[in-house]
């Protein structure tokens, strides 16, 4: 071996690299080399690509009218199985059971239909706005929910007795209840400023 390529291979020890300095050709991990694409790198595009296909717009309308229509039905459901449980006693849950109807057992009222109406009506609320990207389409589902109210409250059986009776708090409470979830809603939406996401 020559003096030449032993000063070549090993340089003298007042040319090293002090601690921490880089040396040409050194390669921190990770770090590509001049010239070199990284894995997720994309080619160049060369106009030849095809381009993203935009969705189609008639989805929208769609969306929105399906989002109305299924808060309405929702609104119309829950206020069915509200209006039925506002008369729910704690006998009733045994009575049931036998066949027996809602109200025919013994003891004091439940107030499972006011927590109904309650999150229900919160959850039908942001629903309608959530999917409709609209702040008008939580009117109609509270609408019917409170024309179901008030005409249960208005009507009498053929025995004579009130659906929802003015006898009966539970009743009452549960339409305060439940319009106020939707109230409470609208007024949050009226502060934020900015539709769910």
């Amino acid at each position: 071996m020559s003096t030449d390529e032993a000063t070549v291979s090993n340089p003298p020890t007042d040319e090293l690299p002090a601690p921490g300095e880089r040396v040409p050709g050194d390669r921190v991990p990770g770090e590509k080399a001049p010239g070199e694409k990284a894995p997720d790198e994309k080619a160049p595009d060369d106009g030849m690509a095809p381009e993203a296909k935009p969705p189609w717009a008639g989805w929208d309308p769609i969306i929105r009218t399906g989002g109305v229509v299924v808060s309405i039905l929702a609104a119309l459901v829950s206020g069915f199985l509200e209006i039925n449980l506002s008369t729910l006693r704690a006998g009733d849950l045994v009575t049931i059971w036998r066949g027996d109807a809602i109200g025919s057992g013994g003891g004091p009222l439940l107030g499972l239909s006011i927590l109904l109406a309650l999150v229900l009506n919160y959850a039908i609320a942001w629903f309608a706005v959530a999917t409709t990207r609209r702040r008008w389409s939580l009117g109609p589902p509270w609408a019917l929910w409170t024309l179901l109210m008030l005409f249960a409250a208005g009507v009498r059986t053929d025995e004579g007795d009130y659906l929802l009776g003015g006898e009966n708090w539970i009743a009452l409470v549960m339409i305060l209840v439940g319009s106020l979830a939707y109230a409470v809603y609208s007024y949050r939406l009226i502060l934020k400023g900015r539709l769910p996401q």
